[in-house]
């Protein structure tokens, strides 16, 4: 079976240190767990390494990482997704691995969002 691929966003209140803390911890679960990842972070700096259509399509599902509504959400409505706060997603990656494994099987438009 091939890599899972995923796209992420990440985005917090002030747009600084959680966002880009939240894509790291991204980073490093798809480093350990063989994931392809493509991250976007919408901060302090505006939008950041924005992904393009191609790379949503091609996904195998999105994670959304944020604690305000971030722009162009429509872009997912046809993937999986797995939505969760930074706090959680920082605090909780194995949370955030469940979540995704269990995504992953979920018919397109399906979103999880661990409690």
């Amino acid at each position: 079976m091939s890599k899972l691929s995923l796209v992420a966003v990440t985005a917090c209140v002030s747009g600084v240190a959680h966002t880009y803390m939240a894509a790291e911890q991204l980073e490093k679960l798809a480093q350990k767990h063989g994931f392809r990842i493509k991250i976007e972070t919408q901060g302090a700096l505006g939008t950041e390494n924005a992904l393009s259509e191609e790379d949503i399509a091609s996904a195998d599902l999105a994670i959304i990482i944020c604690d305000i509504s971030i722009e162009g959400m429509e872009r997912f409505s046809r993937c999986r997704q797995v939505k969760m706060n930074i706090q959680k997603a920082l605090l909780s990656p194995d949370i955030l691995f469940a979540a995704i494994e269990r995504a992953k099987v979920l018919p397109l438009g399906s979103i999880v969002e661990p409690k």
